[in-house]
């Protein structure tokens, strides 16, 4: 098979596996969100130092150790990536799936934001415009919801921010993932002990199949953000890009069809906004790549 293709493969795998993300922390129907975070960290590093040791991988993580621009960046994504999986999991399990799925159509949008606030990146006029959208449709959540969509505005700013480190940190899939998981580890394990020297651990007291759950969180974890690094390697930004929209459109058909959470009219409006925006902005992307110009702007995928 192609390179290409296998890229495309591995890309398409990785996205479809988050778009049921949903599906799964749902099983966690007894625990709360902390817990459930903790012990996401904690196997999802057992499961990486497992991967570092069948790769051989020392040399890599030993020298973005020794790299403070490399180590620092590594450190700061793993709170940003914690906060979001945190986020993402209380959502998921306090009837809010639809929610998370917003936040990951805007993700994409506000990464651009990012490059042209923090790295003077140029933008379209097209581009410009579904900002605009994008920022009427969360004016109008909020505004029908009484309060801002704060899970989907967690979500787009931590995993937004985490691309922006890891870009700056410019480390493999593996290696990256170990310094990050070995940086919040520590505090997920005193997590786990107090909770247990509580009497507030739930995830060793519903039985073996609830407990290989939570183990199953490591490969869960571990193993679709594997499938992106290697589609990453393979396949254009553009094609990353249009993959991205898998995910959030996955999870949105999870919350509505199978969570069957409530959609009024002002709520639809305000998706179809985003939506709306999402395609102004992969237009203007795709058009821009058909006719090279000299301020070529690149598309970021998360």
């Amino acid at each position: 098979m192609p390179e290409q293709r296998k890229g495309l493969v591995y890309g398409v795998i990785s996205y479809l596996l988050w778009g049921l993300f949903p599906l799964y922390w749902k099983l966690f129907d007894r625990s709360g969100a902390v817990e459930i975070l903790a012990h996401r960290i904690v196997w999802a590093m057992l499961t990486i130092v497992a991967l570092v040791i069948a790769t051989r991988r020392f040399g890599r993580v030993r020298e973005l150790l020794r790299n403070p621009r490399s180590r620092w960046a590594l450190m700061g994504a793993a709170v940003l990536i914690s906060v979001n999986w945190g986020a993402y999991i209380w959502g998921v399990n306090h009837g809010r799936v639809v929610e998370t799925s917003l936040g990951y159509f805007i993700t994409p949008l506000f990464t651009v934001l990012l490059g042209v606030v923090i790295l003077h990146e140029r933008l379209r006029v097209g581009q410009w415009i579904a900002l605009g959208v994008a920022f009427i449709a969360v004016v109008g959540l909020t505004i029908e919801n009484g309060r801002p969509p704060w899970v989907a505005i967690v979500l787009t700013f931590s995993f937004g921010f985490y691309g922006l480190t890891k870009k700056q940190a410019d480390a493999g899939a593996i290696e990256g993932m170990a310094i990050e998981s070995a940086t919040v580890a520590p505090l997920a394990v005193i997590t786990l002990v107090v909770l247990a020297i509580q009497g507030n651990s739930t995830v060793s007291h519903h039985g073996p199949g609830y407990l290989a759950i939570a183990v199953l969180s490591g490969p869960v974890t571990a193993i679709p953000l594997l499938l992106f690094g290697s589609a990453a390697t393979r396949v254009s930004m553009t094609t990353l890009g249009l993959l991205n929209y898998i995910a959030p459109i996955m999870q949105f058909a999870v919350g509505v069809l199978i969570f069957h959470e409530a959609m009024s009219p002002m709520r639809w409006a305000g998706f179809a906004l985003v939506w709306l925006a999402l395609a102004i902005f992969t237009t203007t992307g795709l058009a821009a790549r058909r006719r090279p110009a000299p301020e070529q702007v690149a598309a970021t995928a998360v």
